[in-house]
């Protein structure tokens, strides 16, 4: 099994940068891809963005597109997410979530909370 950990967050202001990374732990060779997924207040949690650990492909949210990019590194079993130009409406919990099939993602972190003040 593969367990998550994520850090990074907090509160900024509107344009501002944040970096969100995650540790991967447990075992990390099965792994087949990592994703972050946010839930605003109110909200049902919604994807944001992905990487395969294969060959680094990446998928993106259309709203984050431009603004967030996703990245790992293998060896150190890590994963980051460097969000730019940040908008009140990206205001949520983020979540990392490891798979280890093509099925579903099967391991979640605790969440990390990211507040961006107008």
């Amino acid at each position: 099994q593969v367990q998550v950990v994520e850090s990074g967050g907090g509160l900024v202001q509107a344009g501002d940068s944040l970096r969100l990374a995650c540790a991967a732990s447990g075992r990390t060779p099965s792994i087949y891809s990592m994703g972050w997924f946010r839930q605003a207040p109110g909200k049902q949690r919604e994807f944001v963005a992905s990487i395969f650990w294969s060959d680094g492909s990446t998928r993106y949210e259309d709203s984050v597109k431009g603004r967030f990019t996703i990245s790992r590194d293998n060896y150190k079993s890590t994963m980051s997410l460097q969000m730019n130009s940040l908008k009140p409406e990206d205001t949520a919990v983020y979540y990392c979530a490891a798979s280890t099939s093509v099925v579903r993602y099967d391991s979640w972190g605790q969440g990390t909370q990211v507040t961006v003040s107008s």
